[in-house]
């Protein structure tokens, strides 16, 4: 496949993924095993795009941020609590993330932890939508601190290639009485410092081979991949709010059991 259709469709897979409750990372690691091309080869591609998915937050977003900024100058407290919460829940990948690290790197490299993590996932989804029906807590800037922690923690369990970040942090915010709708900005709004800091830590790790310039993708084919990412993430922020409020996350659910039974079946009949 040439390169630069291998950067379309990561791209795509990128921005469709990275805010659904279904695994970005998941998805790129089994279409790296799927699709035979060389995942070693593309790592510091696949880290760069998620900077498009994390762009498109901010594009989405901008009146938010931006009253969040003149709210700091001025010194509202709901600007500035809105801040806190989000460094509160940020802390614990922070923690986390150094500390294992390597054990985090190892799982990364087995696609059929991926497979199963999708499947137990969506299990998890769908008990959690029959019996946690989110709550009152509306805004951000309004979420108790403690409740902000509970859902970094969660966010933690998205260190398993496959559990997906953006599902681990909004079904626990609505094991936390937080509604679906703040449950969901909630995980755009704390991927940035996350997947930042994540994409930060790799490029850093990776700084031998950038310098080197030994990567067998080049700037052009990580540029269109951050386009794609960035415009296909666009359109699913922009729906993935109104849709979940009126039909949940079973059909995610669904899916993921569908993909995990898929690769598990595809992945122990490769050689």
């Amino acid at each position: 496949m040439p390169l630069l259709v291998t950067a379309i469709l990561l791209g795509i897979v990128e921005g469709l993924t990275e805010f659904l409750p279904v695994s970005s990372t998941g998805h790129l690691i089994l279409a790296a095993k799927l699709f035979g091309y060389d995942d070693a080869q593309w790592s510091v591609f696949n880290i760069v795009i998620q900077l498009g998915a994390i762009l498109a937050v901010v594009v989405l977003y901008w009146r938010t941020f931006w009253a969040v900024g003149l709210g700091l100058i001025r010194g509202e407290k709901t600007a500035i609590q809105f801040v806190i919460n989000l460094l509160v829940a940020f802390i614990p990948a922070v923690v986390l993330g150094l500390i294992f690290k390597k054990k985090i790197d190892i799982l990364l490299e087995s696609p059929m932890v991926v497979a199963w993590a999708l499947v137990v996932g969506g299990v998890a989804i769908i008990a959690i939508e029959r019996f946690a029906k989110g709550g009152d807590y509306v805004g951000i800037g309004q979420l108790p601190v403690s409740k902000c922690f509970g859902v970094g923690l969660m966010q933690c369990l998205a260190m398993v290639p496959g559990v997906s970040r953006s599902g681990a942090t909004i079904m626990g915010a609505l094991c936390m009485g937080i509604n679906r709708s703040t449950a969901a900005e909630f995980s755009f709004f704390l991927a940035i410092p996350t997947m930042l800091g994540a994409t930060v830590l790799q490029l850093a790790s990776h700084r031998h081979e950038l310098a080197a310039g030994t990567s067998a993708v080049g700037m052009s084919e990580i540029a269109v991949g951050f386009v794609v990412s960035f415009v296909v993430a666009l359109a699913v922020i922009k729906g993935f709010v109104t849709y979940i409020s009126r039909r949940g996350f079973t059909p995610f659910a669904i899916y993921r059991i569908i993909a995990g039974a898929v690769a598990i079946y595809a992945l122990g009949h490769m050689g």
